[in-house]
């Protein structure tokens, strides 16, 4: 398990990280999205022991992070601009990180770059950033770490291989039990692979949650109501958003679908139905509560 406690990081006047708490568990995929400047590549940075806290800490296991080589074993770290040495191939970077990671296996890594269609002789320095990229994921799911910190995976990435790269990470996480940490600016690159959801914003986590839980708790009905029915009734359901063209109304409601349909049934309406919605419908919803817009925040 993974914790951030009380986690601050300011560079001269700039508040890259704001008392950040969170926890995130074994086995979840881990999705911290926000725009760029929003502080997802400070705290991965902290998470990797890149960067010192100038207060609070972030725990693996319990062990602190920060020059602590038994705690770094458990991770690798894929940087949006990772670092190869110059004029290296991708043989020589495998056997550069096989030296580092005791569990490193270098069958795996050269069987996922053949699949991949990469030629691992070549200098690394002619590849396309996406290449790269797929160079850089081979070499973290081969070092066989329990974390994987993933920062702008799919950034480069056609849609292919996105998913190519999403069902490489469900394989190794039902085979061996990684935990992939993904920081993106775009919501709908997460929404088919998280289990968990962090929105960072001003170097704060303004919201974390289940997906599950946000999907089972929130609901949109579509309904058209009788022209005699009294508005006010709507004051017994939790509304987050509700929206009108005429008569139809798209009502963004909090609760089980149980409590909703049968207090929906209560109104006798014309019409109505229950929709589900999206990742992105439910991070507005909840946002707009807070009195903030996402769209103006990731997208």
């Amino acid at each position: 398990m993974i914790e951030a406690k009380s986690l601050s990081k300011s560079f001269e006047n700039i508040r890259a990280l704001d008392n950040i708490n969170a926890s995130i568990r074994d086995g979840d995929v881990f999705g911290l999205i926000g725009t760029n400047g929003a502080g997802k590549s400070t705290f991965l940075k902290t998470l990797a022991g890149i960067l010192k806290p100038d207060s609070g800490e972030i725990l693996i296991d319990g062990e602190k992070v920060f020059e602590n080589i038994n705690a770094k074993e458990k991770f690798f770290y894929i940087s949006d601009d990772q670092y190869f040495f110059a004029n290296t191939t991708g043989r020589e970077m495998i056997k550069f990180y096989s030296a580092g990671y005791k569990n490193f296996d270098v069958k795996k890594c050269e069987e996922l770059l053949k699949a991949l269609d990469l030629d691992i002789n070549r200098k690394v320095n002619t590849f396309s950033k996406g290449m790269k990229k797929q160079l850089c994921i081979a070499i973290g799911v081969a070092s066989n770490t329990r974390y994987l910190l993933c920062d702008e995976t799919f950034d480069g990435l056609d849609p292919v291989m996105r998913q190519a790269v999403k069902s490489l990470f469900a394989k190794e996480m039902d085979e061996r039990g990684l935990t992939p940490i993904i920081a993106s600016h775009n919501l709908r690159e997460l929404e088919d692979i998280c289990d968990h959801v962090g929105l960072l914003h001003k170097g704060g986590i303004l919201l974390s949650k289940d997906v599950s839980d946000m999907k089972l708790n929130i609901h949109k009905v579509q309904c058209v109501f009788d022209n005699n029915f009294d508005m006010e009734k709507l004051r017994a359901l939790d509304i987050m958003q509700m929206k009108n063209n005429g008569r139809v109304y798209n009502i963004t409601i909090k609760g089980s679908e149980d409590e909703i349909r049968e207090q929906m049934e209560s109104f006798n309406p014309v019409f109505y139905e229950l929709m589900g919605l999206s990742l992105e419908e439910i991070f507005i919803s909840e946002t707009e509560v807070h009195g903030y817009d996402i769209k103006k925040l990731i997208f």
